[in-house]
């Protein structure tokens, strides 16, 4: 499918495949309530896991996030690319995209072009792996239009990418905190 059908879908509130440089995701607009229910329903996923959001920029997450510049030094080297940085929101985005308890969101800029252009065009997404909730995720839109059909209307096509989910460093503690290895190798209080 096209860039155009991916904007179309998420500008109407429906969930697009797309190829990410890790593993492959599905996407909805993070401020579509609707839209986001019908990402977790679709995953059969919890609530108590909340959506990370993709940016195309800097730019992008300067809008969604408060950070200091000590953060942006240590996520700088590895944007675009595999390192997912929770940080002070400072939006208010649909139930489930962020945590609203705690005031964070987990945001990332990925290093694909395609998936970087749709991002220029819609915004920030609210993004999750491909796959339903508790296995492995889809590597591809073959894989991810086997698990899914017809209740992803639109699946980007992208290189296969390496399978590896992103590092997640939570910025919001001091010292930081890796959540979850990754690629990208942070050492703990980094």
């Amino acid at each position: 499918m096209s860039l155009e059908a991916a904007l179309v879908a998420l500008r109407t509130g429906q969930v697009v495949g797309v190829p990410t440089d890790t593993v492959y995701g599905l996407a909805v607009d993070p401020a579509n309530e609707e839209a986001v229910r019908s990402l977790f329903r679709i995953k059969g996923r919890g609530w108590q896991l909340p959506l990370a959001v993709l940016a195309a920029s800097f730019d992008q997450v300067e809008g969604l996030v408060d950070w200091a510049e000590a953060d942006r030094r240590l996520v700088e080297p590895h944007w675009p690319g595999p390192l997912t940085a929770v940080l002070r929101t400072r939006v208010s985005l649909a139930a489930g995209v962020g945590d609203h308890e705690r005031g964070t969101l987990a945001v990332r800029v990925p290093d694909h072009n395609l998936l970087r252009s749709l991002l220029a065009g819609s915004g920030p997404l609210a993004v999750t792996s491909a796959n339903p909730s508790g296995s492995a995720p889809a590597l591809d839109s073959v894989e991810a239009r086997a698990l899914f059909g017809g209740q992803v209307p639109v699946y980007l096509e992208g290189e296969r990418q390496g399978g590896e989910a992103s590092t997640v460093v939570d910025l919001t503690r001091v010292p930081p905190v890796v959540l979850r290895e990754g690629p990208v190798c942070l050492e703990a209080g980094s």
